[in-house]
This record gives structure tokens, C-alpha cells and sequence, in this order.
């Protein structure tokens, strides 16, 4: 899974990133386009269900799912013409899986906050900066979907009918991104490959997914429904169907260099009982649909991520396509049935809580599994 972090210059962004990511590789800086190239940080997913696992069989490997997050330099407005070296960072945008749009809701009058021109301050508004980053995703996604529909009005010139069927999804799509509306909300029909395939070609920007981190001081993110701030994004997110976390940049990336005992009683004194990365991660497994499964063993105990809804032979296949193609069947110990017989294997065998799934099988979050296969 592959996050990119973008919001205007001065959010946060980078202050976010060294968080999460617990390095200093992103300049976090009071100016814009401090970030030039993004920054790319691998992040093991918290699992405290792999934890114990690993705890269990003294295992030789512990393997977390990872994150990949990715912070993209601020953008203006205007970015989508150029502005601010927008295009190169729109680009960065389109490799990702979903967005996490940071956006500012704190006071501070020693940060200027930028929208358009990059050397005049703007007023906290982050309804309009939501707008304006959006506006700029929109409009890089009509210039594509405009070159597109030009070269397949070309090929159905020629006599290509598959070119014909897609010329009346992207006549309808352009009409629906130049009234300003982003492509998650664009309906067209979702059972014909071709179309689907054509969007998924396209990457469009404003299709992804998005999580909004509403940026906040101490005191917001100890109490965000008092934020005024964050109250409009929540209620903006509501409205799209997004998700959205409060959290504070800095905090956590004090957290960030804490030791584990140090950061849980810091944590303790803030209020908070979790980090800003784990309530991340989760919001982004929701978002995109996500679950994981667990393999165990004294040589590897790990974490697997895949789409939920995914049936067993095609989750063997993360593991290796070997075990796809002379899938079996996978034998399946829930973790909560485990946990609730104290982790005891045998135990949970004898009560009959060991199941025995075959090629339908959907593999469930938790699943603890082990696949038998024959090449």
C-alpha cells in the first residue's frame, strides 16, 4: 500500500512524514517547496496480533505488514498548470494508492500559510484549501481525459469499436470533472471491463481515495470536536464519503523519538491512547478495504494484507503463486479463538475450531493460516 501526503505548503506535511516514519529525511521548514524530490518511508503496520504470535513460537522471523508512505512537496494553486513545479508533483501523486491530505486547523501566526501566492500569507480556511487542492487534482485529470478522448475519436475513425463505447464515458467524464466535480463521483458502468479498465489506465487524481489529517495544536487534538476547524472538515469528509483524523504533526513527531517506555507515558499524559500513525494506518485500511492474515511458525510469523473479500486461493498466491495455482486447502484458526483459549493450539483443535476451507473460502481479518498446496 502506497500513501502519498499532499496538502499546501506549510501544513505540515513533512513535520507529519518524520513522524510516521521516524526519520528526519523530509526538511521540515517555515517556506514552501522545502520538499523538492518526495521522500519515500517503509513503515511496518502495528499488529499486536503478530506480536503475539511471535511471542509464542520464540520465532526466528517477525514480519509486519508495511505502509509506504510518500511526502509530496505543497502545492498552490495553479498547480495544475504548473504553478510551483505542480506538474512534477501532481505525477508523484498518481503513483499512490490513496492520499492523506493534510490540512491545517491551528492558529500560528509565526507559520504563514500560503494558498496561491507563495510569499503572501493567507487566512486559515481549510474548506477553501480542500477546494483548492482539489480544484488542481480535477483539472489535471480533464487535460488527461481530454488527450485521451482525442485519440480514441482517432481510432474510432478507423473503425474500432471498443474506441466508440469508451469516446461516451470520457465525453461524460469530461463534463463531470469541468463542472468541477472530482472522479469519485463520477457513475459510468462498472460491469464492462474495458471501462474499468480504461479508468484504472488513466490513474485519475481525483478518483483516490482520500483520508484528511486535520493538523492540529495540543490542545485541538486533546479535544478536536471543540476545533471549529476540524468541524468543517469532518463535515466535509461525511459529505464525500472520506475519512478523516485529527492530529498534531508535532506531538507525534516527539513521539516519534521517544523510547517505547517513554512514549506510552507521554501518551498517558497527553490523553491519547494511540499514536497519530496507527489511527493512519487504520483509517487507511478501511478506505481501501484492506485486511490482514497471519502465517505462524518457529522460522516466520507474518502479516499478510490483502483486499477484503479475497478467497483462499488467491491469498495463498500473496505468499507465492505456487500456492495459488496447486491451492488444496487452507486450514484456519481464527486469532480471537485462539486468544480465547489462551492461545493454547491444541485446545482450540479439540473444540473443533479448527476449520478446514476449501477454493470459496473469503479469508477473514485475523485468520491464522496455513495452506496446502501441490505442484
Amino acid at each position: 500500500m502506497k500513501l502519498g501526503i499532499v496538502g499546501l505548503p506549510n501544513v505540515g506535511k513533512s513535520t507529519l512524514f518524520n513522524a510516521i516514519t521516524g526519520t528526519a529525511n523530509a526538511q521540515a521548514a517555515n517556506y514552501p517547496f522545502c520538499t523538492i524530490e518526495p521522500n519515500t518511508g517503509i513503515v511496518a503496520v502495528p499488529d499486536e496480533r503478530l506480536d503475539k504470535l511471535a511471542e509464542l513460537w520464540e520465532t526466528n522471523k517477525k514480519t509486519p505488514a508495511v505502509v509506504e508512505f510518500t511526502d509530496i512537496a505543497g502545492l498552490l494553486k495553479g498547480a495544475s498548470e504548473g504553478a510551483g513545479l505542480g506538474n512534477k508533483f501532481l505525477g508523484h501523486i498518481r503513483e499512490c494508492d490513496a492520499i492523506i491530505h493534510v490540512v491545517r486547523c491551528f492558529d500560528d501566526d509565526n507559520i504563514m500559510h500560503v494558498v496561491e501566492d507563495a510569499t503572501k500569507a493567507a487566512a486559515i480556511d481549510p474548506d477553501g484549501d480542500i477546494t483548492c487542492i482539489d480544484l488542481e487534482l480535477i483539472l489535471s485529470d480533464l487535460e488527461m481525459v481530454q488527450n485521451r478522448l482525442a485519440k480514441q475519436n482517432k481510432l474510432a475513425k478507423s473503425g474500432n469499436k471498443d474506441a466508440k463505447v469508451e469516446i461516451g464515458m470520457l465525453e461524460a467524464l469530461a463534463a463531470h470533472l469541468g463542472d468541477g466535480k472530482s472522479a469519485r463521483t463520477f457513475e459510468f458502468d462498472n460491469t464492462d471491463e474495458a471501462l474499468v479498465l480504461a479508468m484504472k489506465e488513466m490513474g485519475l487524481l481525483s478518483a483516490k481515495p482520500i483520508i484528511y489529517a486535520c493538523n492540529m495544536d495540543d490542545d485541538g487534538v486533546a479535544d478536536p470536536d471543540a476545533n471549529n476547524y476540524y468541524q468543517i472538515v469532518k463535515a466535509r469528509a461525511a459529505a464525500e464519503g472520506a475519512e478523516v483524523i485529527p492530529i498534531c504533526a508535532k506531538t507525534e513527531e516527539e513521539l516519534s523519538e521517544l523510547s517505547d517506555e517513554d512514549r506510552e507515558l507521554f501518551m498517558e499524559d497527553l490523553g491519547l491512547t494511540e499514536s497519530g500513525l496507527d489511527r493512519l494506518i487504520r483509517a487507511s485500511y478501511s478506505l481501501l478495504g484492506l485486511i490482514s492474515f497471519l502465517t505462524d511458525g518457529k522460522k516466520e510469523c507474518r502479516a499478510w494484507t490483502i483486499k477484503r473479500g479475497t478467497l483462499a486461493p488467491q491469498a495463498a498466491g500473496k505468499i507465492h503463486s505456487d500456492f495459488e495455482r496447486g491451492f488444496i486447502r487452507a486450514q484456519v484458526i481464527s486469532f480471537d479463538n485462539l486468544a480465547a483459549n489462551n492461545f493454547d493450539y491444541q485446545a482450540v483443535r479439540a473444540a473443533g475450531l479448527q476449520k478446514t476451507e476449501g477454493k470459496e473460502y473469503e479469508v477473514k481479518d485475523g485468520d491464522i493460516i496455513e495452506f496446502l498446496f501441490n505442484v
